[in-house]
């Protein structure tokens, strides 16, 4: 079963691909050309380096959000024109939540794994999870956050435990946490960003529960409204 991967939620994209749940390549950039200039021939070059074809390529899973609005979109549509193209009726594509591909990026570390992708104005798009004994488990659903109220929840909940941070909200969150009375170990930079060869992993473990969907089916996962709809809406009521 071949399965690719791709990530283009944040600044970095990637495509991953692998064969009967191995991972057999995967490629990684940050900067320069726009995703939507990228992703496909990231796609078609890491099958091509792995010798196997588009054509042949069993499922297709993205990160379907949250994060960057543009990214979220470039994905989805990416995975969807390929699942199109092979079968429109087939059930192939898996969405998988960037957060939780964060969060399976730092395995096996112990401890409390903090998801976060910078949401601005003072807020995160985040998801706790725990790691033990090498089970991930998810302690809250995604959510946009304040690093007021996050860090809040992390000084009643989890004071005394190891909190691990990774996402492209790295920097900003540890910036705000690091001035509160938390055990918050540096996450090694290779695993702060997210990745398709994490994409993948999850929507591994999403086929064997059977969730696989059709690209029709596929939605991306946004968690708050994009600014143009709320400038929009914003410029309707104020005509009222």
């Amino acid at each position: 079963m071949n399965l690719l991967a791709l990530d283009t939620t944040a600044r970095a994209a990637s495509a991953a691909l692998f064969r009967d749940g191995v991972l057999l390549a995967e490629f990684f950039a940050e900067g320069g050309r726009t995703h939507s200039e990228i992703i496909l021939p990231m796609a078609e070059n890491v099958c091509a380096r792995a010798h196997i074809a588009l054509s042949k390529i069993d499922f297709y899973a993205v990160s379907a959000g949250p994060g960057s609005f543009t990214g979220v979109r470039i994905g989805a549509a990416t995975v969807k024109g390929l699942a199109f193209r092979t079968d429109a009726a087939l059930r192939n594509c898996v969405g998988v939540s960037t957060l939780e591909a964060i969060a399976r990026s730092l395995a096996p570390l112990d401890g409390i794994y903090a998801a976060v992708m910078d949401a601005r104005r003072g807020e995160v798009y985040n998801a706790l999870f725990r790691m033990k004994d090498g089970v991930l488990t998810r302690l809250c659903p995604d959510r946009a956050i304040s690093l007021t109220a996050l860090g809040e929840e992390l000084l009643t909940l989890y004071h005394g435990e190891s909190v691990r941070l990774a996402g492209d909200g790295y920097e900003v969150a540890r910036a705000y946490l690091s001035a509160l009375p938390l055990a918050l170990p540096e996450t090694p930079l290779r695993l702060r960003t997210q990745n398709a060869s994490a994409v993948g992993l999850c929507a591994l473990d999403a086929l064997a529960r059977d969730e696989a969907v059709t690209a029709d089916a596929l939605k991306p996962i946004y968690l708050r409204v994009p600014q143009a709809e709320r400038d929009l809406l914003k410029k309707q009521q104020n005509k009222e």
